[in-house]
């Protein structure tokens, strides 16, 4: 998977920080960083640290748009973050470069090699997003929790070639995630584990060999 700072060497990507003025700010678990992107069009680049993205409706159901990890970015406009029903919160301490997206564009250093990596860079992982939503379409648009469960399972199998899930949380944020009931969740999750498709130690789920998974 692309990552922001690919083929940029340490020295040239403070180079490249200090032309986009750049600005690192340190935060620590449970931190809401709404106020850092509501105005203008700001990126989010995480250098440490998880944050998730949450979106609670007006009767008041929360659900995971978007879980970010180290090397992950986020943005006012492509994280849909300028919707009052959005949310960004720190999952633990998290460190994140913030970049003016209008800075990016007038950069003076546009013919300077690091720059160009930066914005190829940049074009992937926007690609690689929307990708990621119209999997998350697939998912959602499943009728039933178990076939919902099954859609998750074989986008995550297809793109880490692993048979073993890591919940980065809790299951209550897989059940958000996915937008259903935990409880009702937590039953198809044993029924599938009964029916042999699938192991759960912890919070490692084991996809056993089925033709969903291919």
């Amino acid at each position: 998977m692309t990552k922001i700072f690919d083929n940029i060497s340490p020295r040239n990507k403070e180079k490249l920080l200090l032309s986009l003025g750049a600005h690192n700010f340190t935060f620590t678990k449970d931190t809401s960083l709404q106020s850092f992107v509501k105005e203008g069009n700001i990126i989010g680049i995480i250098t440490k640290g998880y944050v998730q993205i949450i979106r609670t409706d007006h009767n008041g159901t929360r659900t995971i748009i978007e879980e970010l990890e180290e090397e992950d970015i986020f943005g006012s406009n492509i994280s849909s973050l300028k919707n009052k029903e959005y949310n960004i919160i720190t999952k633990e301490d998290t460190e994140i470069i913030f970049i003016d997206y209008e800075k990016i564009l007038t950069c003076d250093d546009t013919s300077k090699s690091y720059y160009i990596e930066f914005t190829k860079n940049l074009l992937e992982i926007f690609t690689t997003k929307i990708n990621e939503k119209n999997e998350r379409i697939e998912i959602l648009t499943k009728k039933t929790i178990r076939n919902k469960l099954l859609e998750y399972f074989s986008i995550i199998f297809k793109k880490h070639n692993s048979k073993y899930i890591y919940l980065p949380n809790t299951f209550t944020d897989l059940a958000d995630y996915l937008a259903i009931d935990r409880s009702a969740m937590t039953r198809e999750l044993k029924n599938l584990k009964e029916e042999g498709l699938i192991e759960i130690k912890g919070k490692r789920i084991t996809l056993l060999y089925n033709d969903n998974w291919i």
